[in-house]
């Protein structure tokens, strides 16, 4: 059979910038090892699949697999898969709400500015005492961590966690889904930065991470005194994240490109 396929730059104003994901609508679900193999084979940092409810209009479940494993929550495929619906599968919706394993997440299509607004569940970080293995993997000594479903270790320059060079196999024995470096902004406007590590699922640096903007943007937000950050991901690709902290939820704004699109043939 032959299913639609689609490569999506997120948080990307152009192809080649932002993180690419693919994403897959299905009429139902495949077996789960069927999904995980077409993951292992696009090989990106996500590969999302959605399957549109029978109970309600522009509502979809997804789910989001690396190469290696599912995961239980990806901004960056979220952020594709709505540009998707939006171009797509439903041009007439402005509003989506994905079902998945953190609960309902809706994304809403600005159609002025072309942005997509996502509505996630924060995750407050809480400082814990620096684990020696994760210092020597970092490679350079954070100001502080602290740990919510990874690890986030602050830094007092957006030099320093520029020129971290990780252990990726030290990385990968610490049992956290991933760990995000961040500091204050170096540019007017962008209020922190960041990069994230996530080896032990088979990314090894992801490009731009919207799940790790639910600890950062918090974090950031209660230590500027301020909800809105506007934030950066350092990664050699790059990309911006415009955000709002609103108590239990964050909610993150950027744009997707689409890429490519074919078809998978099994």
């Amino acid at each position: 059979m032959g299913l639609p396929i689609y490569q999506v730059d997120a948080f990307a104003d152009a192809v080649f910038g932002g993180n690419p994901a693919a994403v897959m609508p299905l009429a139902h679900w495949l077996p789960d090892a069927t999904l995980q193999a077409i993951a292992a084979e696009n090989n990106l940092a996500e590969t999302a699949f959605l399957v549109p409810s029978d109970q309600q209009a522009g509502r979809y479940g997804l789910r989001w697999f690396t190469p290696l494993v599912e995961v239980d929550l990806c901004g960056h495929a979220t952020l594709a898969s709505a540009w998707v619906v939006f171009n797509k599968l439903a041009p007439s919706l402005t509003d989506v709400v994905f079902d998945t394993r953190s609960g309902a997440l809706r994304v809403a299509l600005d159609g002025e500015s072309g942005r997509l607004t996502m509505d996630f569940p924060a995750r407050i970080a809480q400082p814990v005492a620096p684990p020696a293995d994760l210092v020597a993997a970092l490679g350079a000594a954070p100001r502080e961590v602290l740990n919510a479903q990874a690890y986030l270790a602050v830094y007092d320059s957006a030099e320093a966690v520029r020129a971290l060079r990780p252990d990726m196999a030290a990385l990968a024995a610490i049992e956290r889904y991933g760990i995000i470096a961040t500091a204050p902004g170096d540019k007017p406007g962008i209020d922190c930065v960041s990069r994230f590590f996530a080896p032990r699922v088979g990314v090894p640096e992801d490009p731009v991470t919207g799940s790790a903007h639910c600890t950062i943007v918090p974090y950031w937000a209660a230590r500027l005194g301020r909800p809105e950050i506007t934030a950066y991901q350092a990664s050699a690709r790059g990309g911006l994240l415009y955000c709002r902290h609103e108590g239990e939820r964050v909610r993150m704004a950027g744009k997707a490109v689409l890429f490519l699109e074919g078809v998978v043939h099994l």
